[in-house]
């Protein structure tokens, strides 16, 4: 693929007005959470409730995948992306509300994150329809993640110059606004199309079902454990720069520099990747990318200052690129009545395993030094990812297995 792969992608009109709606409603919810923790924390001066509102927003995916899994492929799908950014917004009105109570606040955050999941699984299954064909599927993928990382690095700095000037019940008016946008970006610029499942029957026995179904195939196993298992040791040293910072004595400018560290491996590896490799390229590396993503981390050992810190978070951030030959294999293996619920159910599981990797590391930073914790982390990540690559491997070319298949 030329340096016109993603020009190919952002040509087709349909997928801008995704990406735009993708990247407003990024931005919000990013900026949403700066500024509930900040409400959180003038309200109740306690850093743990404060942390909670971060928390919130990862937790909530798996209830929300396993039991709302079934909507992206039972409704049509533009009208379960509107659906859910009204929600959204609608929920962030809740949060404006000066009444509203601090319990209020934080399960009007579970709510909006329980939907997430659903939002995330129906657009990622409409990318497939909008476009024909792997490699462009595979690369308009490439560029809703590339929009997460830049509006992780955008929504912290815009977050904090709104919450220098206004307070933050304006600012998560802010938030209110970019839902409504992005559900009148999806309305209009997105086609209509029927429903992938004519399937009736109870919502949760459906999405359960469904998941049964999935779960059947050894290789949608594979697949899911591809998706969820590396990122669960990825997040282990972001989830402890903050103590990492304290144990080098360095200021909370050094911490923000760092934090920024994976996205710009995340940004710069993915643009590379897309313009400079072909497709099959990037598919025939996704195996050993994310075993080699392992291995940033045990730099860590040395306890190293700022600057070899950041160059360890940008090589462990360019480790997303594996993440291609999943979006490849996506196509390959699920059903086309099952693809939302799959999608919705990948996303949901990714980020649960990602909140699992950040509780257990904060655990083990309890009873040993953090440097060690970290590079601990990639001592265990490498054996354990390289059997899920293995395990992925041979099921690539495996027969899908009949539904009652042990």
């Amino acid at each position: 693929m030329t340096s016109s792969g993603y020009r190919a992608v952002l040509a087709v009109p349909e997928f801008r007005f995704v990406f735009a709606a993708h990247a407003l409603s990024t931005l919000g919810t990013v900026v949403c959470e700066i500024a509930l923790s900040v409400l959180v924390y003038q309200r109740t001066g306690s850093p743990l409730l404060s942390a909670l509102t971060f928390a919130l927003g990862l937790l909530p995916y798996l209830l929300g995948g396993t039991v709302l899994s079934a909507v992206a492929d039972r409704l049509p799908a533009r009208r379960v992306l509107v659906t859910c950014d009204v929600v959204c917004a609608v929920g962030a009105v809740g949060l404006v509300v000066p009444w509203m109570p601090v319990a209020g606040l934080l399960v009007l955050r579970c709510g909006i994150a329980a939907i997430a999941p659903v939002f995330a699984g129906t657009r990622a299954a409409t990318l497939g329809d909008v476009l024909a064909g792997g490699e462009l599927f595979s690369l308009g993928n490439s560029v809703l993640r590339l929009t997460n990382q830049t509006a992780q690095l955008t929504g912290f700095a815009v977050g904090g110059l709104l919450l220098a000037a206004v307070s933050p019940r304006t600012v998560l008016g802010f938030t209110v606004l970019t839902f409504l946008t992005s559900a009148l970006l999806l309305g209009i610029g997105t086609h209509a199309r029927p429903a992938r499942s004519a399937e009736a029957g109870a919502l949760l026995r459906a999405s359960l079902s469904g998941a049964r179904e999935l779960f059947s195939d050894r290789r949608v196993r594979a697949l899911f454990a591809l998706a969820w298992v590396p990122p669960m040791f990825v997040v282990v040293s972001e989830g402890l720069l903050t103590p990492y910072i304290a144990s080098l004595g360095e200021s909370p400018a050094s911490l923000g520099l760092l934090m920024c560290g994976m996205p710009i491996g995340a940004i710069g590896a993915s643009l590379l990747a897309g313009t400079l490799l072909s497709h099959r390229t990037r598919v025939r590396l996704s195996f050993p990318i994310a075993i080699a993503a392992t291995l940033p981390p045990l730099g860590y050992l040395a306890h190293p200052g700022v600057a070899i810190a950041l160059l360890l978070q940008i090589g462990i951030g360019a480790g997303i690129v594996y993440t291609f030959g999943i979006d490849h294999w996506i196509l390959d293996v699920i059903p086309d009545h099952l693809r939302g619920r799959a999608l919705t159910l990948l996303t949901a599981g990714s980020m649960t395993t990602q909140g699992l990797g950040m509780t257990l590391a904060g655990t083990a930073a309890e009873f040993a030094p953090v440097h060690l914790v970290i590079a601990g982390g990639a001592t265990i990540a490498f054996p354990t990812v390289l059997l899920v690559v293995r395990n992925a491997a041979r099921a690539r070319t495996a027969q899908r297995e009949p539904a009652d298949s042990p």
